[in-house]
């Protein structure tokens, strides 16, 4: 069975896509840089397809090309638009959703009939700024919002031929995140706001996303798990 990979090239995909790799099991990546995912196609042995997320044809191309036996879907694919809400544009939220959340959705409408045909499994992402609320946050809330409310609507269509989770991360050190890491004060400053103390890494993710993708986690479906250093939940200071 083969597990596909959108977004394959970024720091969790990649991740995820290790991950799989030292299990054995069959991947098909596909990212937006051909370069990038050339090299990783050809470190882990195995094939990948240039896709950007925003094309619907790029994306059914992407499915088909991981064959019959798709059993997998990981749509690693994210983005941190950050802004007051006093200077969010229609376009920064379009933006946002179309490439979070619309996507996400095409992208499960391409594997569908496989994956249920397989019995598979479906991982996206959110964050945990859904669910804790930050300031400057308004867009990709947004955004995020709507992929928690895709995997559960999409859980109740599946089920029970195949099952869809989400992971809600806090910040990680990715590329992405790079204009908030970047600076080692606002990195230190940004990890203390966690109870762990310590920002992500993108391995603390794809360990859940290999764990959701598994047949261990068979009776898991409709879920959203925060892997985010108890952010979301944990005061550790009064």
């Amino acid at each position: 069975m083969t597990t596909l990979i959108f977004g394959a090239t970024g720091g969790v995909g990649a991740a995820l896509a290790r991950r799989l790799s030292a299990r054995g099991k069959r991947l098909h990546l596909a990212g937006r840089d051909g370069a990038k995912l050339s090299a990783l196609a050809s470190e882990l042995g195995t094939q990948g397809t240039v896709c950007d997320v925003l094309d619907d044809d790029e994306l059914a191309a992407a499915a088909d090309a991981a064959g019959p036996d798709l059993s997998g879907l990981a749509f690693c694919v994210g983005s941190i638009d950050l802004a007051p809400l006093r200077r969010v544009e229609r376009e920064l939220m379009r933006k946002s959703v179309e490439l979070n959340a619309i996507s996400a959705a095409m992208a499960l409408k391409a594997a569908e009939g496989v994956l249920k045909k397989n019995g598979g499994s479906a991982v996206l992402f959110s964050s945990v700024a859904v669910a804790q609320g930050f300031a400057q946050h308004a867009a990709i809330s947004a955004a995020k919002g709507a992929v928690e409310g895709l995997v559960r609507a999409v859980a109740a269509e599946w089920a029970p031929k195949a099952r869809i989770n989400a992971i809600a991360p806090s910040l990680m050190k990715t590329g992405i995140a790079e204009p908030m890491t970047a600076n080692a004060a606002v990195a230190e400053g940004i990890a203390k706001m966690h109870p762990m103390a310590r920002l992500g890494e993108a391995d603390d993710a794809a360990a859940l996303a290999d764990f959701l993708l598994s047949e261990d986690a068979g009776w898991i479906c409709g879920e959203v798990f925060a892997v985010d250093g108890g952010r979301g939940r944990v005061r550790s200071r009064g």
